[in-house]
């Protein structure tokens, strides 16, 4: 079968999969992993395991590691011959104060029609969650297509991206062999224009 063919089935998959894509999503913003406040510390170590076991699920080796701050979120694909491509996102969200100002509660996604399109409500919807999830739904379709994860990735999701990533750095020094990368690809940049996907180097 031709790879064109296979990606055009990997795509179907995830169209087909969106209600429960959703419902993960969703899941997953409940959670008020607020990385600037204390009072959240349990939220995001609990964000963190969320992920991991998402992971794992999927057939990653994934875990939880700690840092000074709060928790890393690493996983590995089934080892092959080229080198890894990295994927990092993080999992920590913004504090929503003042609360006057939303609409609904802030950790109550919900999915809304407005003038552009469908729209998830949350916070951390837009900023990281949203986006870590897609590489997490690309892979769960392209097991469920291929039978098997892609070989030689590494995932990196933090929990401090809000808070300035201050153990990101000691961390990637301390775990550079297992870390390194051929390709990084970030799911937390600007865009390019609204509506169209990129990837931008």
């Amino acid at each position: 079968m031709a790879d064109s063919t296979r990606i055009d089935e990997v795509l179907s998959t995830l169209d087909a999969e969106l209600p429960q894509a959703l419902e993960r999503l969703k899941a997953f913003l409940r959670i008020p992993s607020i990385s600037t406040d204390p009072a959240h510390r349990g939220d995001v170590r609990r964000a963190a395991e969320w992920l991991c076991a998402e992971l794992a699920g999927l057939g990653f080796e994934a875990s939880v590691r700690d840092t000074p701050g709060h928790p890393m979120v690493v996983a590995h694909s089934p080892k092959g011959t080229r080198r890894p491509l990295l994927f990092y996102g993080h999992y920590d969200v913004q504090p929503v104060d003042p609360l006057a100002l939303w609409d609904r509660p802030p950790f109550e996604p919900e999915v809304q029609d407005t003038p552009e399109g469908r729209v998830i409500r949350a916070r951390g919807a837009a900023d990281d969650k949203g986006q870590l999830m897609t590489f997490v739904e690309a892979f769960r379709a392209w097991k469920a297509v291929h039978g098997a994860l892609p070989s030689d990735l590494v995932l990196l999701f933090e929990g401090e991206e809000e808070s300035g990533s201050p153990s990101l750095q000691p961390f990637l020094r301390e775990n550079a062999d297992e870390l390194r990368a051929g390709i990084a690809m970030i799911c937390d940049t600007g865009m390019y224009s609204d509506g169209r996907p990129a990837i931008t180097t």
